[in-house]
């Protein structure tokens, strides 16, 4: 039991069918958290919010993912099944400041 609940804090949360759910908000052109750690060789389901009331394209060339979320919006993207590394992202319309990655650990 405690294995599971330190597995919940180390990755987010899991929906019914078993993948994990990360939430990454973007307010004032920033990802919240800007790093997130994920399972090795699982699909997770990234749940992205857009806070700010201007659009953002989350973009990772190392994911092979771009997505326009519109403000005030969310957006759901899926990533993995990945090998142990880290994946940088960023906002394409703010590069400068939305930036981001994804550490992915093998358990």
């Amino acid at each position: 039991m405690m294995v599971l609940g330190l597995g919940l804090v180390l990755f987010g949360h899991y929906s019914v069918a078993g993948t994990p759910v990360i939430e990454i908000e973007i307010k004032d052109h920033l990802f919240f958290p800007a790093t997130i750690e994920i399972p090795a060789n699982t699909k997770v389901k990234l749940l992205v919010i857009n806070r700010d009331p201007t659009a953002e394209e989350f973009e990772s060339y190392e994911l092979n993912r771009e997505k326009v979320i519109s403000g005030n919006r969310k957006a759901v993207i899926f990533i993995g099944p990945l090998p142990p590394g880290e994946y940088p992202f960023f906002g394409e319309f703010y590069p400068k400041t939305a930036q981001g990655k994804v550490v992915v650990i093998d358990q």
